[in-house]
């Protein structure tokens, strides 16, 4: 992805034209060293990581050329330290959105493939969960024996949804984010929109716009307008609304309001949200 005001604004600059992390077969001390940092980082969900806490076996192994990038990715994957962080503690889907982030670099593109994953670790268990991961072809033909998996939710390749552009904002929280200290906690990210076969409002990672904390409401605007009361013509809009501060309205930070406006009004409610401070985060015909 080339750096762009656009990349800019969703806060993903640092992986703009970013180098791949690969492990060659002349790599240094300190190449070899950067893999391993790579690897903990991505797989962990850049969490910080003790001393004590990291695989000493497996970095050895990695640094005599006894185990493969994707061998090591595995181990960190099975490894205790993993479940601890993101196993033991969370929802069974919200470990599948991370498992999909940190091991393919994406998110789930439907719920099929989350229902999938659900009955293979209910069938063979933990470790076939992780392994379905790594030994897929996706894996193998996205970073092979010795590239670092990365995220590659930002840019648009064969065989990827559009949807994953979207949904993978909801698992990305930016650059200094780690996946264990986001604030929605361990409940599934994706679940309702997946569910729903819908897609949610692309929302920048922490503090890299002005919305970055906004999230679409749970309010089920209709999707027509009945008996053609509201207008003079049989057009309306559903109108999302962040930022409000008006008396009356919630001063959460994330609450959002939702108006259903006919098409003759439409301009002056724009105009009457901007007055009072509020955001317009969506216009949706209805």
């Amino acid at each position: 992805m080339a750096i762009t005001t656009a990349a800019s604004r969703l806060g993903t600059e640092p992986f703009s034209d970013a180098r791949r992390v690969e492990l060659r077969p002349n790599a240094s001390r300190e190449e070899v060293e950067l893999v391993i940092r790579a690897v903990y980082r991505q797989v962990l969900g850049n969490d910080y990581i003790l001393a004590s806490d990291r695989l000493i076996s497996a970095e050895s192994l990695l640094r005599d050329r006894n185990l493969s990038v994707r061998e090591f990715v595995r181990s960190v994957a099975k490894s205790e330290l993993y479940k601890a962080k993101f196993f033991y503690n969370s929802f069974q889907t919200r470990l599948i959105e991370l498992n999909y982030k940190h091991l393919l670099g994406r998110a789930p593109y439907n719920e099929s493939e989350v229902t999938y994953h659900l009955d293979l670790y209910i069938n063979q268990g933990y470790d076939a969960e992780i392994d379905s991961y790594i030994d897929s072809e996706e894996y193998q033909n996205s970073f092979g024996e010795s590239v670092v998996p990365y995220y590659r939710g930002f840019d648009f390749q064969t065989g990827q949804s559009a949807a994953g552009f979207t949904r993978m904002f909801r698992l990305y929280r930016g650059y200094a984010n780690s996946d264990t200290a986001q604030v929605e906690g361990a409940k599934s990210r994706l679940a309702r929109e997946l569910a729903s076969n819908q897609t949610s409002s692309v929302v920048g990672p922490s503090g890299s716009n002005e919305n970055w904390g906004f999230r679409v409401s749970a309010d089920n605007a209709p999707k027509q307008n009945l008996g053609n009361a509201v207008g003079e013509s049989n057009r309306t809009y559903r109108v999302e609304v962040t930022g409000i501060r008006n008396p009356g309205y919630p001063s959460v930070r994330r609450s959002s309001t939702v108006f259903i406006v006919p098409y003759e009004r439409l301009l002056d409610k724009m105009q009457q949200i901007h007055r009072v401070g509020g955001k317009i985060v969506s216009v949706i015909s209805t």
